[in-house]
């Protein structure tokens, strides 16, 4: 019982994390990256190369570039920046000449033809086998398997929610961030005013994706393991899910939507005794997900928590008895 509770705790913190990064890329911008896990998985295939030994010191059961065994928490941070220099070229490419939906197209595309590669170039990162035996953070000097362990870990990964939680905070509360939602409501407006639209979408798509490498990370060195069948392009759109439940925009909603979506909503099916042919509770799963996204976007599209706004004084919405009020 407590190894589950203190795993669901690690899984939530690499939720809020991952909902956090989405929230600001999507949320607060209007980019939709449906290729966020990639960048997650970068994220995690980086840490994972970075903590493990050669390929050759495990018989050779496994085939994959690096292995360098460096100490902890190089490879977290290794992973991060990773996927932040994968941002670089994927935004000049996508963010650049194409329009919102196409940026989508593009950047779901892009995910199907990443993990198609992936899978199939075994050399690389040993293929649809995926990484395995990846070590723990701090394994050398702590046993992984001790209750003493598992709760390190689950702080550590507290630490690192309260960290990217303080960071975004301060750039959505920032001129930077009302600048970023502004341009999210009406990007030729936000040019109109001297603000450069790609330039804010590059700056915003690299910390996303630097965020969202550290939750690859996070989970890769509790896990032990990453293949490509677990960062298919629909594990992306429970992100979204959880972005719309809890509310587009607001960082505490991302963080309620994380909860009740990827955490609460999927654990909860795990409870569902097997019914019909095999595969069948899993594939309700996902219909009941689309269901409860068409649900949110119909009913409350503002999610939970809506997103904060401030009705400031010679607003026409400040006429009427709403003067200065926050709504």
């Amino acid at each position: 019982m407590n190894y589950y509770v203190t795993t669901l705790l690690v899984y939530a913190g690499v939720d809020i994390i991952a909902c956090l990064a989405l929230n600001l890329v999507f949320g607060v911008t209007g980019i939709v990256n449906f290729s966020f896990i990639v960048f997650q998985a970068v994220g995690a295939y980086t840490a994972a190369v970075l903590s493990m030994p050669p390929d050759t010191a495990n018989g050779g059961f496994q085939i994959y570039v690096g292995g360098f065994q460096l100490p902890f928490p190089i490879p977290w941070l290794g992973g991060a920046i990773a996927s932040g220099l994968l941002a670089i070229p994927v935004g000049l490419v996508v963010l650049r000449k194409l329009r919102s939906d196409y940026q989508a197209i593009a950047l779901l595309v892009l995910s199907v033809i990443a993990n198609t590669v992936i899978t199939n170039a075994r050399p690389f990162l040993n293929g649809a086998a995926g990484l395995a035996l990846v070590p723990p953070p701090l394994s050398d000097q702590i046993d992984p398997n001790t209750p003493t362990y598992q709760l390190l870990y689950v702080g550590v990964t507290a630490a690192c929610v309260v960290l990217v939680l303080a960071v975004i905070v301060r750039i959505v509360n920032s001129p930077f961030g009302r600048t970023l939602r502004a341009l999210r409501e009406h990007e030729l407006a936000a040019s109109a005013l001297g603000k450069n639209p790609i330039q804010l979408k590059m700056t915003v798509f690299i910390v996303g994706g630097v965020i969202a490498g550290l939750s690859g990370a996070i989970l890769v060195g509790y896990i032990q393991l990453w293949a490509p069948s677990v960062w298919l392009y629909p594990e992306t759109i429970v992100l979204f899910a959880a972005i719309i439940v809890g509310g587009r925009g607001n960082n505490l909603g991302a963080i309620l939507g994380a909860l009740l979506v990827p955490v609460g909503f999927e654990e909860a099916t795990r409870f569902i005794p097997s019914l019909g042919p095999v595969g069948l509770v899993p594939a309700l799963q996902w219909v009941a997900i689309g269901l409860l996204i068409i649900g949110f976007l119909w009913f409350r599209p503002e999610g939970v928590l809506p997103e904060p706004r401030r009705v400031f004084e010679g607003h026409p919405q400040a006429v009427g008895g709403d003067r200065g009020r926050t709504s």
